[in-house]
């Protein structure tokens, strides 16, 4: 599987998703098997989110948001970068480093079968109970027709 920045766009926003406890758990075997050091230790800030009106109206600021970023280098020269929203560390390291380790072509194919696969089917499952959920309030209005014309 070549890299592509299509497809690292894909990993990195499954990576940032992610339950942090699920991804450090699938992640442990991958992350012991190379080296990191650290550019930027786990630092956590905030961005401010702005928003359009519909969608493509005027521009506004909705609020901010906390992020945590972390960005790692592996053995082989790979940057790592991840941008989590939250305050988990452990998570944006987890996530920077296997970003490391997924640009490489030592460990993609193996990393990509057994650790974003099942986060991405965790999502899709996630997603689809928040729909269901969310159906379930569904209310449909109409109208009743008299009769008296």
């Amino acid at each position: 599987m070549p890299t592509t920045q299509n497809s690292r766009r894909q990993w990195m926003s499954v990576l940032a998703q992610a339950p942090a406890g699920q991804l450090i758990e699938l992640a442990q075997p991958f992350l012991a098997l190379d080296r990191f050091t650290s550019v930027r230790a786990p630092e956590i800030g905030l961005a401010q989110v702005r928003a359009r009106m519909g969608g493509t109206g005027n521009r506004f600021n909705l609020g901010d948001v906390t992020i945590t970023r972390c960005v790692v280098q592996s053995a082989n020269g790979h940057y790592g970068y991840a941008y989590i929203r939250g305050r988990n560390k452990p998570h944006a390291l987890c996530a920077a480093q296997l970003d490391a380790l997924l640009q490489s072509d030592n460990h993609r194919e193996a990393i990509y079968q057994q650790v974003i696969k099942p986060l991405r089917q965790t999502l899709a499952q996630q997603q689809q109970q928040r729909a269901t959920e969310a159906a379930a309030t569904r209310v449909n209005f109409f109208t009743l027709v008299r009769g008296e014309d």
